[in-house]
């Protein structure tokens, strides 16, 4: 499956932004769904995940309260609203599938775990 990324942008701090992550095919739906994200320097860091019937989330302590993963089944697409946005929320961030039927959060919050990758998209936050 081809993932495609995109709505990162610059925006100040305490703004909001929506990513949206769009699957090449209907299979989907039947995929957990990360979003990771990597700032210059660091390693790639976990911030959200959905289960593939969309009834249960993961969230990063640093986002949880201020970002919401949800997904629509219609359009192949799973989106991240991100809100109260901080500058320490800059980074490329990154929409992932994962295959397996299994959503624990030991699993999704690791990037490894997850077998298709978007091409990332640039979240710019400024002070």
């Amino acid at each position: 499956v081809q993932l495609q990324a995109s709505g990162g942008g610059l925006v100040q701090a305490g703004g909001s932004l929506r990513l949206s992550c769009a699957a090449s095919e209907r299979a989907f739906s039947r995929y957990n769904m990360g979003w990771f994200r990597q700032a210059p320097g660091k390693e790639r860091e976990f911030v959200a995940a959905i289960r593939w019937s969309g009834d249960s989330t993961f969230y990063a302590d640093s986002v949880k309260g201020r970002f919401a993963i949800s997904r629509d089944h219609s359009k192949n697409t799973v989106y991240l609203q991100m809100n109260s946005l901080k500058p320490e929320d800059t980074a490329v961030y990154y929409c992932a599938a994962d295959t397996s039927p299994l959503f624990l959060l030991e699993l999704v919050k690791n990037h490894r775990t997850y077998e298709y990758w978007g091409q990332g998209t640039q979240v710019t936050v400024s002070s």
